[in-house]
């Protein structure tokens, strides 16, 4: 990971993403996304996103391999509109 100095505090450094920004509508409903971006379009934390997982509150991940799990984007999507709708905050 790049490390920039944070121009408020030359001292304090700034971790900056290899893979630049992330767009989530750019991403195509056939995509898959990992648990650190989903909790980036998501209002909740880790702990909570695997419990709503569970009990049938948010979409399940796949396994995509033996040690890779990941979310469907359009799943994710159809979840963020069914929120919206409900006029639930999200």
């Amino acid at each position: 990971m790049n490390i920039k100095k944070a121009s408020a505090n030359p001292r304090q450094p700034v971790r900056v993403s290899p893979h630049g920004n992330f767009n989530f509508d750019e991403l195509p409903d056939t995509g898959f996304m990992r648990q650190p971006k989903v909790l980036e379009v998501v209002p909740f934390s880790s702990a909570t996103l695997w419990r709503h997982c569970k009990n049938g509150q948010f979409p399940k991940p796949v396994k995509l391999s033996e040690r890779v799990t990941a979310w469907n984007v359009g799943l994710i999507r159809q979840w963020l509109l069914a929120q919206a709708d409900k006029g639930e905050a999200v």
